[in-house]
């Protein structure tokens, strides 16, 4: 039997668009009928989903920038009181604490990541944003490849 701790919890992040008829969230990037059923996965499907999410965004993230220290990572992810799941890859965290405070960060190397120079004259909003606009593209391909109904 799982424990309630173990639990996956919804992906959701409150952004959801599945109301308005898209197939991929904009917000979480689960699939309409993933947000739908959600309640009723099993943990195993839910981890499958949540898999799917960290490699997607982890290849996206990692194109833009690097982890050095994840233990780093992790304590300003604490000290700033960002949510993380702490099962899924630091890239993740990474885009987590993007997303929390983008505008805040001064210096990258302080929170124990490094933009990669292609990149480094981005804003990191602007890296954000892309980085999430590419986790919808690439989520959005995944569904139309493997799973839209013919």
């Amino acid at each position: 039997m799982t424990k309630l701790l173990d639990r996956i919890p919804t992906p959701c992040i409150g952004v959801c668009s599945t109301a308005i008829s898209d197939e991929v969230c904009r917000g979480c990037k689960r699939f309409a009928h993933e947000v739908i059923a959600w309640n009723s996965y099993t943990e195993t499907e839910k981890q499958a989903v949540e898999a799917r999410l960290d490699q997607l965004l982890s290849q996206i993230v990692g194109a833009k920038l690097t982890v050095f220290d994840v233990a780093l990572l992790r304590q300003q992810l604490e000290i700033q009181r960002v949510r993380y799941r702490p099962n899924r890859s630091p890239l993740c965290w990474v885009f987590e604490l993007l997303r929390a405070g983008a505008g805040q960060i001064q210096d990258t190397r302080l929170f124990g990541f490094e933009v990669h120079p292609g990149f480094r004259a981005l804003p990191l909003v602007e890296l954000r944003e892309m980085i999430d606009q590419e986790f919808f593209i690439l989520s959005n391909a995944h569904y139309e490849r493997y799973v839209r109904p013919l």
